[in-house]
């Protein structure tokens, strides 16, 4: 691909990057190495701020603030709602960091929106449905990052397809409407683009890179697994004693430990002590047998481990092609 190929939207006017690509906040996943890789390849990184361990905070954007100052390059910041509002001074750390964005989602921004927009920071707010994409506009969002159910991790069940133009829609031209869920190549950016997004948020793709933070093992699961392999369910959230507000569920990829639990959850919480305790030991083993390796349909889509530069060079070079291609079905 040509390296000076740009492909220039409002997201890209914003946040002043060359390509239409953010790092989805994933916690722990999305670290300063992995932050600064999609930067470097001219996309917006976020730090995966997750349920707020302060001391991961605290470090990561230790090793990315010398950095953001010598290139001038910029980083976000990302958290869960609904557990920053247990931790609220996890967000006073976050903004001494001067993100140019702060990502948040799952949970009422408003008691959060004030301060980030008054720091500087633009505010990005994923949402999973029309409902919540009215409250985080009505709060000020900046950004909204449309996460359909196809998406790994947390999220509801709205699809990202029907989702995007609905809230495109909603959101008009001043708000940036981002597509996150089931996106992993070229064809599913040029798609969003022709949504009417403005770009794309990449969770999987990019757990599924060289830089990424993560055991290998699970990261082989990804290359290995098709989008059949991923189930939303709670119980990987009952397993690790983190069971989440409705209506929010976890999608995942199916091993031992899913299909043993999947449809006996009320029997899971009986033993939940005991599963608990097997669950974290596996966890820190890298045993994926049991732990689970949180990922969206798009590893239907994945089959290799590449750098992110290469990657990011695949993804705008064939949505370039893509789009290039369109006239073609006009007749």
């Amino acid at each position: 691909m040509d390296s000076t190929l740009h492909l220039k939207t409002p997201l890209t006017e914003l946040l002043k990057v060359d390509h239409p690509v953010l790092l989805a906040a994933m916690d722990i996943v999305a670290d300063a190495r992995l932050a600064r890789a999609v930067a470097e390849a001219g996309g917006y990184g976020f730090l995966g701020g997750g349920y707020g361990d302060e001391a991961w905070l605290r470090r990561e954007i230790a090793l990315l603030k010398p950095w953001a100052a010598e290139t001038g390059r910029r980083f976000g910041i990302g958290f869960i709602t609904w557990s920053l509002a247990r931790q609220p001074q996890l967000l006073d750390i976050a903004l001494e960091a001067q993100p140019s964005a702060v990502w948040l989602s799952f949970g009422d921004v408003s008691p959060f929106a004030a301060r980030i927009k008054a720091s500087g920071a633009l505010l990005v707010c994923q949402v999973q449905t029309e409902a919540m994409a009215r409250a985080a506009l009505d709060a000020g969002a900046d950004v909204l990052v449309a996460q359909g159910g196809e998406a790994g991790g947390h999220g509801v069940s709205r699809g990202t397809l029907a989702l995007v133009p609905a809230l495109v829609d909603m959101a008009g031209p001043g708000v940036p409407v981002v597509a996150a869920g089931g996106i992993a190549d070229g064809r599913g950016l040029a798609a969003a683009l022709m949504l009417g997004a403005a770009g794309v948020a990449l969770g999987t793709r990019l757990y599924a890179t060289e830089e990424a933070a993560g055991f290998a093992a699970a990261k082989q699961r990804i290359v290995a697994a098709s989008g059949d392999d991923t189930l939303r369910s709670i119980v990987f959230d009952m397993s690790r004693r983190n069971v989440w507000p409705a209506p929010y569920t976890g999608r995942c990829l199916q091993n031992g430990h899913l299909r043993r639990w999947f449809g006996r959850e009320i029997e899971l919480l009986r033993e939940q002590p005991q599963v608990a305790e097997r669950y974290a030991a596996a966890r820190a083993a890298g045993d994926f047998d049991t732990a689970a390796v949180i990922a969206g349909e798009a590893v239907g889509l994945i089959h290799d481990l590449p750098s992110v530069a290469e990657l990011m060079q695949r993804l705008i070079g064939e949505a370039a092609m893509r789009l290039r291609q369109a006239p073609q079905f006009i007749a």
